[in-house]
């Protein structure tokens, strides 16, 4: 990969509500996880994230609470930002294209935008039926009216897209459309927008799929089938009065904003302007990442926005004609939920059974989520977040393997050799075995982690716990102690070597662990270069004191009032 720098972005959550794990699961574990295995690499990375505050979805939440929505706006786009922060989750910028501190840079980006795309005639401008609340007296776009999916059936399809089946949506075809805010049956109306042409990119981005093989299947068999199907016109202005205005001159612009998935995704770019103006540059500094040949964009993103992602997105970039194009677009399925002694079942704030971030963080540690999320990480189909299978992983894997490993390893260097390194001595095929497998497991996961397999690369990571008990086992260095103390030596040396390794090659997918493991070795972050995983710790290093990693966990302890409704 040679020089190439790299911007990886996150979806925008919506700042309408807080965040559980099938959020997490979805994008930002991923994204994270990647960013921290490209910088242990020592490739420039910036990862760029925020909430998506403009459109119906705050409009809605707002009209519940009875609050301004720039206040609920606020208020979520600050949990969320804690919540990340307390999973480790962590982007050089945290913005909100409706925040205060952003809201001006990403209008004057956004509106740049669309004005290029209009002076290329790529917009047609049209006189268009709509639905509309009477009671209400407005329009209703997108998720302020929901129906039955013509296409799949699906019955809680909303105005823009079914989740059902992740089809693009026109309100006037959903079948016995009903008002969000009245729950009322909506009239039509005609109004005027201006709808992108995205027939004309078709070519293009078809083109532009077949030149990423490498994507994940479901991305690529997902947009190729739209393709072949034909991509509608759509509109991208809506009537609204919270949102980023439309840029243009004429009297019919009068009171609507861009269409929230037209302005949501230049918030990784305005974004990227923000941090480049807050790191003593310019924000017109973005280009830099966004318009340079060498600069790899990555999208990590939920199944629900592959079609933006993918699809409309890209062939805003080519209509604007400036931008460079994503190099990947990594998707995952949903992510359902199981609790002890109820069917699996899809997350759902309404029905209260959610596993929100907030509240599983007031009282357990993040890093057995990191670890459960992507060890059944939905990067080829949906999987369930299992409640009891959570706390099994916990305390048979991480707790019992490779907790297990560093803990018995550091107490008995602790207790029996000084609490240092001891020397090589002479090692055996056993011993040497062991250490070519440090090696081969660190190439292992570097290998999934390029491809962003990252369910199988921690599934290497572990591979080499596994590996390390069964030597410590084979070893007997309890037996070692008494009857050869420089065997037992060599053996400790090489389950050190290993504990480092192992510290390496999992802190990408658990930072927490990692510090705690960097803290019993007595060293410094260098050590987590990815480079320095085999570097062997020499003899006579001090180390610093035993730390248990993980606690047992018991499912009578875990997820009363945590599933709670919003």
């Amino acid at each position: 990969m040679g020089d190439e720098r790299y911007l990886v972005t996150a979806a925008l959550p919506y700042s309408n509500g807080r965040l559980h794990v099938g959020h997490i699961a979805g994008a930002y574990l991923p994204a994270d996880t990647y960013v921290r295995y490209m910088r242990a690499r020592g490739r420039e990375v910036r990862f760029i994230c925020g909430s998506d505050d403009n459109g119906v979805a705050g409009l809605i939440t707002a009209r519940k609470e009875g609050k301004p929505v720039e206040q609920v706006s606020a208020r979520y786009n600050a949990q969320q930002a804690a919540d990340f922060a307390g999973l480790a989750i962590e982007s050089d910028i945290y913005g909100g294209t409706h925040q205060p501190e952003f809201v001006e840079l990403h209008n004057r980006i956004s509106q740049d935008f669309f004005k290029a795309i209009h002076e290329k005639d790529f917009f047609r401008k049209k006189k268009t039926k709509q639905l509309y609340d009477v009671e209400a007296e407005q329009f209703l776009p997108d998720r302020y009216v929901k129906g039955k999916c013509p296409y799949c059936g699906h019955g809680e399809a909303f105005g823009d897209q079914c989740e059902g089946c992740g089809k693009s949506m026109d309100p006037l075809l959903l079948v016995d459309p009903v008002s969000t805010i009245t729950h009322s049956k909506p009239h039509v109306r005609e109004t005027v927008h201006w709808y992108l042409q995205l027939g004309k990119f078709e070519e293009p981005l078809a083109e532009w799929l077949d030149s990423h093989d490498d994507w994940r299947p479901t991305v690529l068999n997902f947009s190729r089938g739209l393709l072949r199907e034909g991509l509608p016109e759509r509109a991208m202005t809506r009537d609204l009065d919270w949102g980023v205005p439309v840029p243009l001159d004429d009297p019919d612009a009068k009171g609507k904003v861009l269409y929230v998935w037209f302005d949501a995704p230049i918030g990784y770019v305005s974004f990227t302007a923000a941090w480049c103006q807050r790191n003593g540059g310019s924000w017109q500094d973005y280009a830099h990442w966004w318009k340079s040949g060498d600069c790899k964009i990555v999208h990590f993103i939920g199944e629900d926005n592959t079609i933006f992602h993918a699809l409309i997105w890209p062939a805003m970039l080519m209509a604007e004609g400036t931008y460079q194009l994503p190099a990947y677009v990594v998707a995952n399925a949903f992510l359902n939920i199981k609790f002890p002694g109820r069917e699996e079942e899809k997350v759902s704030k309404s029905r209260g059974n959610a596993i929100w971030i907030e509240e599983y963080l007031k009282s357990f540690d993040p890093d057995p989520l990191r670890y459960y999320l992507t060890a059944i990480a939905t990067e080829s189909q949906r999987a369930a977040f299992d409640v009891d299978e959570f706390i099994n992983r916990n305390n048979s894997e991480l707790l019992s393997t490779f907790g297990n490993f560093v803990n018995r390893t550091m107490t008995f260097t602790k207790r029996y050799l000084d609490g240092k390194v001891p020397p090589a001595g002479q090692r055996d095929q056993a011993d040497l075995e062991q250490l070519d497998a440090c090696r081969r497991f660190a190439e292992r996961t570097a290998e999934q982690l390029e491809a962003f397999h990252f369910k199988a690369g921690l599934n290497e990571a572990m591979s080499l716990a596994h590996e390390a008990n069964a030597y410590f086992d084979r070893k007997q260095p309890w037996v070692q102690r008494k009857d050869d103390l420089a065997a037992c030596g060599t053996t400790l040396n090489v389950c050190l070597q290993t504990v480092k390794t192992l510290t390496t090659i999992l802190q990408p997918f658990l930072p927490f662990s990692a510090r705690k493991c960097l803290a019993q070795l007595a060293l410094d972050e260098s050590a987590l270069a990815w480079d320095q995983a085999t570097v062997e710790l020499s003899a006579g290093h001090k180390l610093g004191e035993p730390e248990v990693l993980f606690k047992k966990l018991d499912v009578s302890e875990l997820f009363g009032d945590e599933t709670s409704g919003d």
